[in-house]
């Protein structure tokens, strides 16, 4: 009896992966279960991160949004008639979230000069600002010379911190075992054309 009492409070996502996994979270998040809410979270804001990051927001413009999104999920959860289509909606939120507030920021008056000249420095000195942004250079011509699959894949798994390689499979529609591979292909990639343009 103990043995199915315990069986019967197993979440309903263990042991599912991807859209399954998402779905049934989603399902249960709307019964108001915070565990299955907290796990969504967990494993797809590493991909709305990168979503809002990828359409050229700064990291604490990115935070705002990835907060908004998250909102606008919790308001609308009961409205998403697919809960299989949570990752598409999730992104397609994001990159509209991000559009927004890109705009947004477009409109701001800047700062005056003798305001801009009062508030505290703390930049790097300007011949490792020269020396850095000389690097990053190199890496983004590096980077862009990338397919655009290579670029996708390691924006998600690299440039956007820890992320789960189920959400990553999922957005990416590749088989789960294949990323790790193929991410270590894109870097390899991606520092051969590094040398080639530092000249090494």
């Amino acid at each position: 009896m103990t043995e199915l009492r315990t069986a019967s409070m197993s979440p309903p996502w263990e042991g599912l992966e991807g859209r399954d996994r998402h779905a049934a979270c989603l399902i249960a998040a709307r019964s108001g279960d915070r565990a299955a809410l907290n796990v969504l979270v967990a494993d797809l804001t590493p991909l709305v991160w990168h979503v809002a990051r990828g359409n050229g927001l700064d990291r604490s413009t990115a935070e705002d949004v990835v907060q908004t999104v998250w909102l606008a999920l919790l308001r609308h959860m009961d409205r998403l008639t697919e809960p299989r289509a949570l990752v598409s909606w999730l992104i397609t939120t994001t990159r509209r979230e991000s559009n927004r507030t890109r705009r947004r920021g477009a409109a701001q008056v800047e700062l005056p000069t003798e305001v801009a000249e009062q508030l505290p420095n703390d930049d790097p000195l300007p011949e490792a600002e020269l020396l850095r942004d000389e690097r990053d250079q190199l890496l983004w011509k590096a980077f862009h010379r990338l397919s655009a699959r290579c670029q996708e894949l390691l924006r998600m798994t690299v440039l956007a911190g820890r992320v789960e390689y189920r959400a990553v499979a999922e957005a990416l529609h590749m088989p789960h075992g294949s990323i790790g591979p193929t991410r270590g292909r894109c870097l390899s990639s991606l520092r051969t054309l590094y040398d080639g343009e530092a000249g090494r």
